[in-house]
C-alpha cells in the first residue's frame, strides 16, 4: 500500500476527519536528506476534526505524531501540518 493512503487510512480511522487533504511534497525535495527517487517521503498534511476541540496545536501535531509514528519512522521524512477544528476551517 501506498505511503499516502497508509496515511490518509490511520487518521481517517483515529481522527474521523471532516476534511482531510494530504499532498506529496517529495518532487520538490529532490536530492535533499531524506528524500528518495521514488517520493512519498515529504507531506503537506491539513486535517479538520472535531477531535482537536480544546486542544492547543502542539497537542494537536503531538495527537498525529502518534497515530502516524510507524511512518515517520520509515519512509516518512518530513510532515507539515495545519490542525484545524471544524469552526476554525472557515473561508477566509
Amino acid at each position: 500500500m501506498a505511503v499516502i493512503d497508509q496515511i490518509r487510512n490511520k487518521l481517517t480511522q483515529q481522527f474521523s476527519p471532516v476534511r482531510l487533504d494530504i499532498v506529496d511534497d517529495s518532487k520538490r525535495h529532490a536530492g535533499h536528506v531524506g528524500a528518495r527517487p521514488e517520493g512519498e517521503t515529504h507531506f503537506n498534511l491539513t486535517i479538520v476534526t472535531p477531535a482537536f476541540e480544546g486542544c492547543s496545536r502542539v497537542t494537536r501535531h503531538k495527537m498525529v505524531y502518534d497515530v502516524l509514528a510507524e511512518e515517520l519512522a520509515g519512509p516518512v521524512h518530513a510532515l507539515a501540518l495545519k490542525t484545524l477544528t471544524p469552526d476554525e476551517d472557515q473561508p477566509a
